[in-house]
């Protein structure tokens, strides 16, 4: 399998995960405690910074991680958007601003604040509605050797058809990634 270039910001909307083996983003609750002890490739998270300009959430993961310091190590700063139907019981923050709106203007809105970087959707709600419209430009999942059982999935869409998509890096768009992993000693 040939390695994913460089994160570069092109401008795209972006739904982007560390993910469970089982599909999970979050736990119950948008628990995030298992997000621990994971190593990542060298720079990645210096790429993410660099490459985006805005970031998209909903209201439930904000309530649940209500500080933007952190995106990112705390190396990333910027605009960040919350999406929820009830902005007016939100206690300001800076740097973030709550929106009422349909989920294409909040991306139309998120990319504009994003001056030519990317906008991460960090909402497995908000990323469906936008990939059933097709304003998502890309799918960055990082896979963690970890099932998680419950929680938050990336995608939930119970009699909803099946979404094709093609492989960015590598020579077949369809090809399927091979992952293999055995549990690991004492847990």
């Amino acid at each position: 399998m040939t390695d994913i270039a460089p994160r570069r910001a092109e401008g795209k909307v972006l739904w982007h995960f560390t993910m469970s083996l089982d599909g999970f983003v979050a736990g119950p609750g948008h628990t995030m405690d298992w997000m621990t002890d994971f190593a990542f490739r060298p720079g990645l998270l210096q790429e993410y910074a660099a490459s985006t300009g805005a970031m998209l959430g909903g209201r439930d993961g904000w309530d649940a991680f209500p500080d933007v310091s952190g995106i990112y190590g705390g190396e990333w700063q910027g605009p960040v958007f919350v999406l929820t139907h009830h902005p007016q019981d939100a206690a300001p923050v800076a740097g973030v601003t709550f929106l009422d709106c349909d989920v294409a203007e909040a991306a139309r809105i998120a990319l504009e604040a994003a001056h030519g970087k990317n906008v991460e959707v960090l909402s497995a709600s908000i990323g469906r509605q936008l990939l059933e419209r097709g304003l998502i430009d890309e799918i960055d999942l990082h896979l963690a050797p970890v099932l998680l059982g419950d929680g938050i999935r990336l995608f939930d869409n119970p009699g909803g058809a099946p979404v094709r998509l093609d492989l960015v890096h590598g020579g077949d768009r369809t090809a399927v990634v091979d992952v293999r992993y055995r549990p690991a000693a004492g847990g």
